[in-house]
């Protein structure tokens, strides 16, 4: 493995050693439980009884599967004993075919890198916390004499407090606009900040002390900073009690104005102490979970707790739990979810996660003190749990109930659309443009537990000799893309020059080699072929993308054009094109029509919202962005001594030179680029 594909682990990537082991299997017929217990004992023979983390791979390499032990050695000859394991494991065992090996200082540290790897990796054998967003947070900058508050997603960089996480985006915005009329601090940009001359209007509507033009002092500005920390940080009964008295000081000195302010102040915080949902007084900073399972399935519900207050709550579903201990899921569960959380100094449980001391001090080691995890026995943490509990269960029923609508749905769509059995994942593709400026094509995917969003995709339409506006050349573009990469990603498993599921069907041009698909967020796709197409369009789409599946010799996916009726949409119905020919409408009122409706309905909003993106950096782009060795810093200089950027085009080299910061080498190429032809 190269130095770039190690994973980091602060304060241990540097006592970390790895080694890989391969068993090739040689020989005809030996059973692939046999090989798989074959190359593991082939590697258990170099162990050593050291803590570390392995890695089951098959023989294409990709990671089944991903554990630590306390001892390598005696943690991997397990693996051997397969009338010891569960069905699960054997499974695994007879896929495997080479092991990586990372040593590591101690077995805290192998479970914190464990986190990180099956993160990384998904492995298909691990109890996988299924959920790709990261939480937010409220973060009070300190980086400019009036900081300013404000909402934060990712990496911590920007000096200030976090104070989080939340359990969504809605929960952030709702405190921070109750803040703002507590504290009365400001949300808006520097750049703003610094260029105003009069207030804003969220001076005018009492969210904001205007410290832009002067209304407010530093020193008043920075104990609003004060009070808002201490409010934060679960010292609200303080700042309540400071600003009834400030109330009643302005009442008795006849300010009634500085009073009536003091008045909505108070108010603002008894609105946010009683949209509490759970009375969590005296708690500290603490998270709950609680465990609930039903027919297969697990639900963890998490509540957070910050400063005595709840900030939120949310249910996670998580996957490969079949066979799976619960009290395993729980700790494998916890132990990824904190990989991108701080974790507080208590967290709460309905059960003991398996290990859980050595979770405890792995967490400890993250948050820098001791981590407390236990079940509460009595008082208000008992009923804590219980509601923990009573949420993960209702959490549960709602899921299922929702999975079982879903699945009728998919069978529906099957019915409908003469599938062999209800689709696992659909693909839908619309094109967005203005007169075919700034051209794109979109895809969305959709599976049983609804749209998987880590896997939409945007396409540039590159083709110059596409006339503007023409939708069909642009689908041809997108599908000669998208199938193409998926034929060199994933060949026929019929070997060589056959289509997917043709036999014998020609493949036609090979298309060149391409990088893996991306998705959002530039994380590789594992090539999948969809089991059907939604093509937003009519007859005209619907025949571009047969064209181009029939050239690329790809003829057992399915697809169909979904497009308005002959009222424009206006009466709800739709019209579905088959590639043969075939038309049809659904009833206004039939649930598949409201399913199909929302999945043409999700690409029109991706593909518009990546078009608005596109033609948004197109308008403030400059021409000086293209010329070579000009960066931000001369950019700005060549822009503030000349205004604008037409004028930099215009001016002569020897007026080029002559602007502050430009050499008379860059003056040379600033002036052959625009002149060079």
């Amino acid at each position: 493995m190269s130095k770039a594909d190690r994973p980091d682990v602060p304060n241990a990537a540097s006592r970390f050693n790895e080694e890989t082991a391969t068993y090739a299997v040689r020989g005809a017929g030996l059973p692939d439980l046999e090989a798989g217990i074959a190359a593991i004992r082939n590697v258990w023979k170099t162990l050593p009884t050291k803590p570390g983390v392995y890695r089951m791979q098959d023989a294409r390499g990709d990671v089944l599967y991903v554990g630590k032990a306390r001892a390598l050695k005696n943690r991997v000859s397990n693996y051997t004993q397969v009338e010891r394991l569960p069905g699960r494991l054997r499974r695994m065992v007879a896929q495997t075919r080479s092991m990586t090996i990372v040593t590591t200082g101690s077995e805290a540290e192998a479970l914190l890198l464990e986190a990180q790897l099956i993160k990384r990796y998904r492995p298909a054998y691990n109890v996988l916390l299924r959920d790709d967003k990261s939480f937010p947070f409220i973060l009070l900058r300190a980086d400019h004499d009036f900081p300013r508050i404000q909402k934060h997603r990712g990496a911590r960089r920007v000096k200030g407090n976090y104070y989080g996480p939340f359990a969504s985006a809605g929960s952030v915005n709702q405190t921070i606009n109750a803040l703002q009329k507590l504290f009365l601090l400001r949300n808006c940009s520097d750049s703003f900040f610094n260029n105003r001359d009069r207030p804003c209007l969220l001076y005018q509507i009492k969210r904001c002390s205007g410290p832009c033009v002067d209304r407010i002092s530093k020193d008043a500005y920075d104990d609003l900073v004060c009070d808002a920390k201490a409010f934060l940080s679960g010292k609200s009964t303080a700042v309540q009690s400071k600003l009834a008295g400030q109330m009643e000081a302005a009442a008795a000195a006849l300010d009634y104005e500085s009073a009536a302010i003091m008045r909505d102040r108070l108010k603002a915080l008894t609105f946010i102490q009683g949209s509490q949902a759970i009375n969590a007084e005296g708690l500290g900073d603490a998270d709950i979970f609680a465990l609930a399972a039903k027919n297969g399935v697990m639900c963890i519900q998490a509540f957070f707790i910050r400063g005595g207050q709840n900030w939120g709550h949310r249910s996670f579903f998580p996957v490969h739990t079949a066979e799976v201990p619960e009290d395993e899921v729980l700790a494998s569960f916890m132990v990824q979810f904190y990989e991108d959380v701080p974790p507080p100094r208590m967290i709460l449980v309905d059960r003991p996660p398996a290990e859980d001391a050595l979770l405890a001090r792995a967490l400890a080691e993250k948050a820098g003190g001791k981590v407390y995890i236990g079940v509460p026995q009595r008082g208000n943490r008992v009923r804590l749990i219980q509601q923990a509990v009573r949420n993960a269960a209702e959490a549960l029923d709602r899921r299922q109930a929702e999975g079982a609508t879903q699945s009728k749905l998919l069978r529906e769509v099957a019915d409908l659309f003469e599938l062999s059995q209800p689709p696992q994942r659909i693909e839908v593709y619309d094109n967005s443009h203005i007169q075919g400026s700034n051209a794109l094509g979109a895809m969305i995917v959709a599976g049983p537990e609804g749209f998987i969003k880590g896997q939409y995709r945007k396409w540039n339409i590159k083709d110059k000799e596409i006339a503007p506006g023409d939708d069909f050349a642009m689908m041809r573009e997108v599908m000669q893309r998208r199938f193409g990469r998926l034929l060199q990603q994933s060949p026929s498993p019929l070997g060589e020059g056959l289509g997917r599921g043709g036999e014998g069907a020609p493949r036609g041009a090979a298309p060149p080699p391409a990088p893996p698909l991306k998705g959002r967020g530039d994380q590789e796709i594992e090539p999948e072929y969809p089991d059907l197409l939604l093509i937003d369009g009519g007859k005209g789409q619907v025949s571009a993308v047969k064209a181009v599946l029939d050239a690329l010799g790809i003829d057992d996916v399915p697809f169909i054009g979904i497009s308005k009726g002959p009222h424009h949409g206006r009466d709800g119905r739709e019209v579905f094109h088959f590639p043969d020919g075939r038309e049809f409408t659904l009833p206004v009122n039939a649930p598949v029509m409201f399913y199909l409706q929302r999945l043409r309905d999700e690409v029109h909003r991706f593909a518009i919202g990546a078009h608005r993106a596109k033609r948004s950096k197109a308008i403030t782009a400059s021409p000086l962005d293209e010329v070579p060795g000009v960066g931000p810093a001369r950019k700005k200089a060549l822009l503030l001594h000349f205004g604008t950027a037409k004028a930099v085009r215009d001016a002569s080299l020897e007026d080029l030179a002559r602007a502050p910061g430009v050499s008379a080498a860059v003056a040379q190429t600033v002036y052959d680029f625009f002149h060079s032809g």
